[in-house]
């Protein structure tokens, strides 16, 4: 282990080493697998191993909390064939619940060092109110918004705006989410990511513009490369073409 001096310096990085790797694991960038559970399991591993080293560090207990609470639901995000299952299609039963109880276990203990929410925080309290709710109409869509608002704010990043352009959605007014997306497509912001016009299309269906949401849909599929992903986007784009046949 390193001096406490040079372990606070060098914890931050890593951190988000082990967020990466995660993320990488949690939604696959490319390949055939929408969820890499060696990369996943890899990390949720070392951040336990972290959580053990370094006990005092609330950071350190929310990023577990974190992954915890995200991998809770990997058993129900895909069928039995690979494909992508969306959140609202997910059955809850089949998240794990021990990884859910862990995850918020490591929330209680980070919350107990009084010194509020850092990023992984706010992104493990998103988490947990996912985790929590019943279905996904009994979600907690304002309290995710807030947090999301707090996260822009501690560390602004297009991918958390578009996250948050989802919760707002999700609040009942997709107007508004719509206006998130567009501000960030001014900006010229997450160009060669399919989550943008992804996103963008599914808050189009909302609103009624399925046309237009075609159109984004054709545009994600340009720039995805996960084939799982890919094929929900089909999906997505041929049922559209269906229902406006």
């Amino acid at each position: 282990m390193p001096s406490p001096q040079d372990r606070h310096a060098r914890l931050p990085a890593v951190l988000n080493s082990v967020y990466v790797i995660f993320s990488e694991g949690s939604s696959a960038s490319t390949g055939p697998e929408r969820i890499r559970t060696d990369l996943a399991g890899g990390a949720i591993r070392l951040a336990r191993i972290l959580a053990r080293l370094v006990p005092d560090e609330p950071e350190v207990q929310n990023l577990l909390a974190l992954l915890e609470l995200t991998a809770a639901r990997f058993p129900a995000r895909v069928d039995e064939n690979g494909d992508v299952v969306l959140l609202e299609h997910q059955n809850r039963r089949r998240w794990d619940r021990d990884a859910i109880r862990r995850g918020r276990a490591a929330l209680a203990r980070a919350e107990r060092f009084g010194r509020g929410l850092g990023t992984y925080g706010l992104q493990a309290a998103i988490a947990e109110c996912h985790a929590v709710a019943p279905n996904v109409d009994s979600t907690d869509w304002p309290r995710i918004v807030a947090l999301y608002e707090a996260l822009g704010r501690l560390a602004p990043s297009p991918v958390v705006d578009l996250n948050r352009s989802v919760a707002v959605t999700m609040t009942g007014a997709a107007a508004a989410g719509l206006a998130i997306v567009d501000e960030l497509i001014a900006a010229g912001a997450l160009a060669d990511s399919h989550l943008l016009p992804g996103t963008r299309a599914e808050i189009l269906i909302r609103l009624g513009r399925t046309a237009a949401a075609a159109a984004e849909l054709r545009r994600a599929l340009e720039l995805c490369a996960n084939e799982p992903e890919r094929r929900l986007l089909q999906r997505k784009l041929d049922d559209l073409d269906h229902d406006r046949r």
